[in-house]
């Protein structure tokens, strides 16, 4: 069993790494690697793909490695390898970004995604920090993970989802963010389940055994 993390230069995986490494001993699932070869992704298990910037530049240099894009659908679309997007990672789910300019995502979630625009003018953008979390809906991976669990965040755009029940979980800043997503055999969380404490392991280890 071989969980591959995508590199495509579009943040720094070391955390990451490290972290689904460390819950692949904790629960026998195998290797973990980080890797930047379309072969890699092409004979993974699981499909981790991160993501750091802005949703363009992160769909461009996806795109711009030779085979790793055409790798990554044939992975999960065809052969159905299960798969988790974070951070900008998850927004590329969605149909298409409007940051900057319109660029189409992967069209895995019925979604849109757009700037934050909080109630309250009083909070900044980006969203920085931690919230909790409100479970929607339950999930495999999310299982041991309550609302009010706390997520640490760092964004400025969001995934608007149009088929409600993809999103399975949000925070509150200004208004409902989303936090979580799924479909089938991908699910995608925009907060950095690393850096988020025994509720982030406790998703990762869960995706490491998840079996849908």
């Amino acid at each position: 069993m071989r969980t591959v993390l995508i590199d495509y230069e579009s943040g720094n995986l070391h955390s990451a790494e490290k972290a689904f490494q460390r819950m692949a001993r904790e629960t026998n699932a195998g290797d973990v690697i980080v890797s930047d070869r379309a072969e890699d992704v092409a004979a993974a298990d699981r499909i981790v793909l991160p993501g750091d910037g802005a949703f363009p530049a992160c769909m461009g240099a996806l795109k711009s490695r030779s085979g790793l894009f055409e790798a990554l659908v044939e992975a999960v679309d065809v052969k159905g390898r299960p798969f988790m997007g974070i951070c900008v990672g998850m927004q590329l789910m969605a149909r298409v970004g409007h940051e900057y300019q319109d660029t189409d995502g992967l069209g895995w979630i019925d979604g849109e995604v757009v700037k934050i625009t909080p109630d309250d003018p009083k909070l900044k953008v980006p969203h920085m920090g931690w919230n909790d979390l409100v479970i929607e809906a339950p999930h495999p991976v999310l299982d041991g993970v309550s609302s009010g669990d706390h997520a640490y965040f760092v964004h400025s755009y969001q995934m608007q989802v149009m088929t409600p029940d993809q999103r399975l979980a949000y925070c509150e800043y200004g208004g409902a963010v989303t936090a979580i997503v799924a479909q089938d055999h991908r699910i995608g969380l925009q907060f950095h389940p690393e850096k988020s404490q025994s509720a982030g392991l406790r998703m990762i280890a869960n995706f490491l055994s998840w079996a849908p």
